[in-house]
């Protein structure tokens, strides 16, 4: 299995911190960034398929942010985390692309439960497409 890099992006530096040691103890490499257009710059650079997004962000938002990840990355799985759940209904969350929308404060557990199971469903795409190269020669 490769590498299980983690992207953060929060407004907040306190929960850009406590997400990133914790994950990090988990076993995770983890990349945070505080604005969504940084979060972009950082995929520009490196591969993060898993990313816990903020959706209250200054300048462009999480939902946006989502779109744009996907448009430009369709294997990356995201989350939404927000504490302002009134701003953001859920059904745009799913259209944007999210894998799941998470209310802060969001127990630890929780998160890193949908973490470990977005890397096994990159993992068992991974291999299914391995597979179908290998029966397709």
């Amino acid at each position: 299995m490769e590498e299980k890099n983690i992207l953060i992006v929060d407004d907040e530096q306190f929960i850009r911190d406590l997400y990133s040691q914790a994950f990090s103890r988990a076993g995770y490499k983890v990349k945070t960034a505080g604005s969504a257009e940084e979060a972009l710059d950082i995929l520009r650079k490196d591969k993060y398929l898993v990313m816990f997004l903020d959706l209250n962000l200054p300048g462009m938002n999480g939902i946006d942010l989502c779109r744009q990840i996907r448009k430009n990355y369709p294997m990356a799985i995201t989350y939404a985390v927000t504490g302002n759940a009134s701003l953001f209904e859920l059904s745009d969350c799913r259209d944007a692309g999210f894998e799941d929308y998470f209310i802060k404060p969001v127990k630890l557990s929780v998160l890193f439960e949908a973490a470990d199971s977005a890397f096994k469903k990159l993992e068992r795409w991974k291999n299914n497409n391995s597979s179908s190269k290998l029966h397709s020669k």
